[in-house]
């Protein structure tokens, strides 16, 4: 394995610091540093961060490899300086048994270009009727420990407390898509101003809000933890707070384009501003990032949904809901948190690497970059202006919202346990 000598990265949003990587962990910390045969970086105006980890990534393989694979996505999340994913169970056939998760477990370890630690479904094929087997998977070489039917709410109570109870014993978490369905039946974006002149169906707050305010006194009630998808609305940042006063064991996360994007988008009637759930308000944004900011919000994951042409590029009712996002997410959070002042890069690396990594038990990332922590880091060029392009991108879906515009900063090299995935900005599979 190649010995790398980076030189002179500001450690988050401190001092410049040099780190010799070798044999996987940083082996080494300070100022003028020296390794005879170290591959050596210069790193002067570069931010080091821990390796980014996303708790929510569609990699669609096993069933739908036309608009994704664990590699192929793997590849795009390594571009974007992440290190470990948790792959999401709406795959066909539904990663709802031990048999399932370790399949996607395995590809992940063969691409070998960050850890791919499956999601297991919480019912079987995502139907919300009985629960799928939790204990095999959490039992299986993928040790699963967090469960979604992401993409579909689990809608019934008595199923949610149960499954809160199940997780319960093995220190699991349930992460659940807030989403009344009797509420968003039809729905085609945000229900408000423009979906009235629009004429589509609109999806109103409420039905997040009401699932998240009902799992957060489930969750209180049963002692266990529970995650929320994709928070959209300013009402459930409320929500998330009030559960969170209560010493609730109730975390969160929020989607780099429901830090940037707004309904006002769907004014063109192009599908690939559509979404679930939807793009709100700039009210809703601006809830969303304070939300972050403070901390009532713990995380950014991507909800990297990718799908095919003929899914996508269609009419806007009959186009699948879902986007892009592994490759442009620290561009958007730049855009939206630092260049705004709501965070610096201290809190970008704790929302997309520390406290994503605890959440989901990932003890090996979201590590300080210290001596002796395993070498999964990213060096960001914070002053790289990039414009994205569709046909640049490694997943093989194109259906990013980015296209064309420009991003204040980027990830320029990747590793993982002291392997250059990335490097320059380009990939080194």
């Amino acid at each position: 394995m190649t010995t790398y000598l980076i030189q002179g990265a500001a450690i988050g949003a401190g001092a410049p610091t040099d780190l010799l990587l070798r044999d996987g962990v940083i082996a080494e910390t300070g100022t003028g540093l020296s390794a005879a045969g170290a591959e050596r970086i210069d790193a002067g105006g570069l931010v080091a961060l821990p390796g980014f980890v996303d708790l929510h990534t569609h990699l669609r393989q096993p069933g739908r490899e036309d608009a994704e694979t664990v590699e192929t996505g793997s590849m795009a999340a390594a571009l974007g300086g992440y290190t470990a994913v948790c792959a999401m169970a709406n795959t066909d056939p539904v990663a709802d048994t031990a048999g399932v998760v370790e399949q996607v477990w395995r590809l992940g370890q063969e691409a070998g270009l960050v850890d791919v630690q499956p999601v297991g479904a919480i019912t079987v094929g995502l139907a919300g009727e009985r629960l799928a087997e939790l204990g095999a998977m959490a039992e299986s070489a993928a040790r699963v420990r967090m469960f979604s039917d992401d993409g579909h709410c689990l809608a019934d109570p008595a199923l949610m407390r149960r499954a809160l109870e199940y997780v319960k014993a093995f220190g699991g978490i349930i992460a659940q898509h807030a989403e009344e369905p009797r509420l968003t039946q039809g729905a085609q974006m945000n229900e408000g101003v423009q979906s009235a002149r629009l004429g589509l169906t609109g999806w109103p707050a409420v039905a997040e809000e009401a699932i998240i305010a009902r799992d957060a006194l489930l969750a209180g009630h049963v002692g266990s933890r529970l995650h929320v998808c994709h928070v959209s609305t300013a009402g459930s940042v409320e929500i998330i707070r009030w559960a969170k006063s209560k010493g609730w064991q109730v975390t969160a996360e929020v989607t780099p384009h429901h830090l940037l994007l707004t309904d006002e988008l769907a004014g063109g009637y192009d599908p690939v501003f559509k979404v679930n759930p939807p793009l709100r308000t700039a009210e809703d944004v601006g809830a969303l990032r304070e939300g972050l900011a403070d901390g009532t919000i713990d995380v950014v994951a991507t909800d990297h949904a990718p799908h095919t042409r003929e899914d996508k590029e269609c009419e806007w009712g009959c186009a699948r809901p879902g986007m892009l996002g592994l490759e442009t997410a620290l561009g958007v959070v730049a855009e939206a948190m630092i260049s705004t002042g709501l965070l610096d890069w201290d809190g970008v690396a704790d929302r997309m690497s520390t406290a994503p990594a605890r959440i989901a038990g990932l003890s090996g990332h979201g590590r300080r970059l210290e001596t002796g922590a395993p070498a999964n880091l990213v060096l960001v060029d914070p002053a790289a202006p990039w414009t994205v392009r569709a046909d640049e991108l490694a997943s093989i879906s194109r259906n990013t919202p980015y296209a064309g515009l420009r991003l204040p900063a980027r990830p320029v090299a990747t590793f993982l346990r002291g392997h250059a995935t990335v490097l320059d900005g380009k990939g080194q599979w």
